[in-house]
């Protein structure tokens, strides 16, 4: 290959990287069944771009409720996260004995796990303002008491209200807010490979140290720690 043509591949991938797709591994629990601690995703950065020159070429739309989004995370934006969106811009939100309600509708939720029989008022009686909360941000906790009326908390202009498909294992925006529309990557498209724990098939037990161990057995049980029924599975 010449330097030429390595050149432009390189190009390519890099413009591909930036504006349309993007690598993301599942590092938590929190939306389980719909995505699992392994999952390997492509995701498409350009469905929600909303700018005037990709509006031409792309299926642009707007973010809805029940989509998928990879975004920035508010508290600390150099981490992802992969959550879904319950709530947009206008809605007034509640939480009551674990059921969602939007606009004072429930809201049907197929994909919702729960894994804690364990009653928590804050995260099931959602919101609350007379009690603190494990995991709360304290920055949330003043501003939500400004966004709250008649036990509904209303989601403003140019943000969204998430929460984890595994509700009760799921640190969201009960716990630290609003996602900010800029800090919306993309919505996930596609698993490409899916790959379970691989302690969960070595013959002995490991520790974090015997990473080289681990490394080596994962490489040469590729085709046993792969889950097939995942690969390649349509992301919704």
């Amino acid at each position: 290959m010449s330097l030429q043509s390595l050149l432009g591949t390189v190009v390519i991938a890099v413009f591909v990287i930036t504006f349309i797709v993007q690598a993301f591994q599942i590092p938590s629990e929190s939306m389980e069944n719909t995505l699992l601690i392994g999952d390997y995703l492509l995701v498409d950065k350009l469905r929600y771009g909303g700018d005037e020159f990709w509006g031409h070429f792309v299926p642009y739309r707007p973010v809805r409720r029940g989509d998928i989004i990879v975004f920035r995370y508010p508290v600390n934006p150099t981490q992802h996260f992969v959550k879904r969106v319950v709530g947009v811009p206008g809605d007034r939100v509640r939480l009551v004995n674990r059921q969602v309600y939007i606009n004072g509708v429930p809201l049907r939720e197929p994909y919702v796990r729960y894994t804690s029989r364990a009653h928590d008022v804050f995260r099931d009686e959602f919101p609350r303002l007379d009690l603190p909360a494990p995991g709360l941000e304290g920055d949330w906790y003043l501003q939500m008491k400004k966004l709250v009326d008649d036990g509904q908390l209303i989601i403003p202009e140019g943000h969204y209200f998430v929460l984890g498909d595994n509700r009760d294992e799921s640190l969201d925006s009960r716990y630290w807010g609003f996602v900010p529309k800029e800090n919306v990557i993309g919505r996930p498209l596609l698993i490409y490979w899916s790959v379970r724990d691989v302690n969960d098939d070595m013959p002995i037990a490991s520790t974090p140290g015997d990473k080289l161990f681990h490394f080596a057995y994962a490489a040469t049980h590729l085709f046993q720690i792969t889950r097939w029924d995942r690969t390649f599975r349509i992301v919704n």
